[in-house]
């Protein structure tokens, strides 16, 4: 299948030019070959620290501690960092103090790309058939999202990009859902609190992208439907960058359906376009990973090669972005 290289801008400021699709396709080109090279190992490493604090369930010591190992990153590589504290009660009626942790670079710039991922662990392994009120680490689903955009801050910072700018947002309370999915709306509970009070009044970006689970060993990434129903060029823009950077085996070109993960809100509530990448396995009836929600959701299910993969092609992608907001 043929999929084009479009980007997703309206006009441009004073000064510069509307990027076409064949901009966008000639940029993403040189790119591929230029941006800076991502380092699997050090998001592995910053997904390993995050677990080191236990897992990371909302009203728990292990995840006060991790929320502010998480700000004082992000306060250290990104030009501005805070943490958005607010409040919310879960499905079983659980009062929660939700963290959103956020990190921008270039804040006055106007062309804005949002990042996110959620850094909080489920508070039981539901899916587990042997324990499923077991405590589980959460590396893959929560902490390999954070790991890749923490080693994303960390190239910024040492190469910036100069014509965009970039906010990372790691949502708090997005796993402590109704199991049953009977209670509406009962996971994402930080993404809908950001998108309701954004950290800038009237925030806007030109686009987004969600990651959750992005660290399994060789992990297949399919199109989410919410993301071709409301960013379907660049869906395909992403999964074309992936291709060309030869990491066609992860990115594959399927539609998965539907998936309720951070980014609905986002995109229901602001009209920020967006994209989630995140796992899909054919194999099983979640079509998620086996150990999706079980105890076996550690270290060993994150594999610093699959990081690479979904860091090195946002890294192309910010590069690219960036090139094609250069004054002309």
């Amino acid at each position: 299948m043929f999929l084009s290289a479009v980007l997703l801008l309206g006009a441009c400021n004073s000064g510069k030019q509307t990027a076409t699709d064949a901009d966008a396709a000639v940029s993403d080109s040189l790119i591929i070959a230029t941006h800076p090279t991502f380092s699997g190992d050090s998001a592995y490493r910053f997904v390993s620290e995050q677990v080191a604090f236990g897992p990371r369930i909302p009203n728990t010591r292990a995840h006060a501690r991790c929320a502010d190992y998480l700000y004082q990153k992000l306060r250290e590589l990104c030009d501005t960092a805070l943490i958005q504290q607010g409040l919310d009660t879960t499905y079983d009626g659980t009062p929660l103090v939700m963290k959103n942790i956020i990190g921008s670079f270039n804040p006055s710039a106007k062309n804005r790309i949002l990042l996110c991922a959620h850094w909080d662990t489920r508070p039981f392994a539901d899916q587990d058939p042997a324990e499923p009120n077991a405590l589980f680490d959460g590396a893959n689903d929560g902490g390999s999202g954070v790991g890749v955009l923490l080693q994303l801050a960390n190239i910024i910072r040492n190469k910036p990009l100069e014509h965009i700018g970039v906010d990372i947002v790691f949502f708090d309370a997005e796993d402590w859902g109704d199991p049953t999915g009977g209670v509406k709306n009962s996971y994402c509970l930080g993404s809908q609190y950001w998108a309701k009070n954004p950290h800038v009044s009237g925030y806007k970006a030109l686009y987004g992208v969600l990651l959750d689970m992005v660290g399994g060993k060789d992990a297949l990434f399919a199109w989410e439907g919410n993301s071709l129903g409301r960013a379907r060029e660049l869906v395909f823009r992403i999964w074309n960058m992936a291709g060309k950077l030869g990491y066609g085996k992860h990115f594959i070109n399927l539609d998965r359906g539907p998936i309720v993960d951070d980014h609905i809100y986002v995109m229901g509530l602001l009209g920020i376009p967006m994209v989630d990448i995140i796992q899909y396995d054919p194999n099983t009836s979640s079509r998620f990973a086996s150990y999706w929600h079980t105890k076996s959701d550690n270290m060993a299910s994150v594999d610093p090669a699959t990081l690479k993969a979904v860091g090195a092609t946002l890294s192309a992608l910010l590069y690219s972005e960036n090139q094609q907001w250069k004054p002309q």
